[in-house]
């Protein structure tokens, strides 16, 4: 551990341009999703501020951030990107090279290619899925090679100690080891299942736990409409899907009128905003658990 720690760490050092001394005072770390900031702020512990910029409201994949956003995000000590498209902003903003960390470089061939589709969500402007997954840390295993370059990022800029990361490294990825062998057991009954997702978030859980997800283009929380409905109760009929999966609660007569059509309803938060209950690890098992209760209960059916 201490080994590739090191490795790393001299990576994330050339990456910075060996310019590793910090602002005056504790130092910031400004992360584009929560998954990221939590592991941050596992990592650096007390030695420096954790912050995720991005309002409860706002998705965090496409959020406009203002002047004053961008002014704080640029003089951050540390700034983590996702990388795989995640946070279209970062391509309209200049931020300072020496300081900013794509968390996702080494895992970049394992990337998960997406069909083009072009939608708008609330004030956020049209915009497209095409290219990318981006939703990485829902692969545990992708989700430890991110913590990892976030430690070797905390180390070369001199945040906390190689001593102290190292060990709080070596917490963070057993328990990302411990989620990712549980939710093997847990989903592996649903193996090729047909399941509906009501947003196209979950490609990389679904490519880990081999699940077969087809995805909707749903307002996260909405009730669906009755177009929406009609192309539920269609893809329902073309894949025998027993099982809808939403990114977010929906209102009770959401649920009803899927419930409706045979399907148990799961919540799932992606996680890209902090979860409703829990830390990244305590909402992940919930969520699986849930998945694999509802393949239990629609086998039952």
């Amino acid at each position: 551990m201490a080994r590739m720690l090191q490795a790393l760490a001299a990576v994330a050092f050339l990456l910075f341009g060996g310019q590793t001394a910090l602002a005056d005072g504790k130092p910031r770390i400004v992360a584009v999703n929560y998954a990221l900031q939590y592991f941050a702020e596992r990592l650096a512990g007390d030695s420096a501020d954790v912050v995720f910029p991005v309002p409860t409201d706002a998705d965090p994949s496409f959020w406009r951030p203002s002047i004053s956003d961008i002014s704080a995000i640029q003089s951050a000590d540390l700034i983590l990107l996702n990388g795989a498209g995640f946070a279209t902003w970062i391509d309209r903003v200049s931020l300072p090279r020496s300081r900013v960390v794509n968390t996702s470089r080494t895992i970049e061939d394992q990337f998960i290619v997406t069909e083009s589709i072009t939608h708008s969500h609330g004030d956020g402007g049209e915009h497209s899925h095409e290219g990318l997954a981006s939703y990485t840390w829902l692969n545990p295993v992708l989700a430890a090679a991110q913590a990892e370059a976030v430690a070797a990022a905390i180390v070369a800029r001199g945040v906390a100690s190689d001593a102290e990361v190292e060990t709080r490294l070596a917490a963070l990825l057993s328990d990302l080891e411990e989620l990712d062998a549980d939710a093997k057991l847990a989903l592996s009954a649903a193996a090729e299942t047909p399941i509906i997702a009501t947003h196209p978030r979950y490609q990389y859980l679904a490519d880990r736990y081999d699940l077969s997800i087809t995805s909707l283009e749903w307002e996260a929380g909405a009730a669906p409409t009755a177009e929406e409905l009609a192309e539920l109760r269609e893809t329902v009929s073309n894949t025998g899907a027993r099982i809808l999966i939403w990114e977010a609660s929906p209102p009770d007569a959401g649920v009803q009128a899927t419930a409706d059509l045979g399907l148990t309803n799961v919540i799932f938060e992606p996680m890209a905003h902090a979860p409703s209950d829990g830390d990244f690890t305590e909402y992940f098992s919930v969520a699986v658990g849930r998945v694999a209760s509802a393949f239990a209960t629609s086998m039952g059916n």
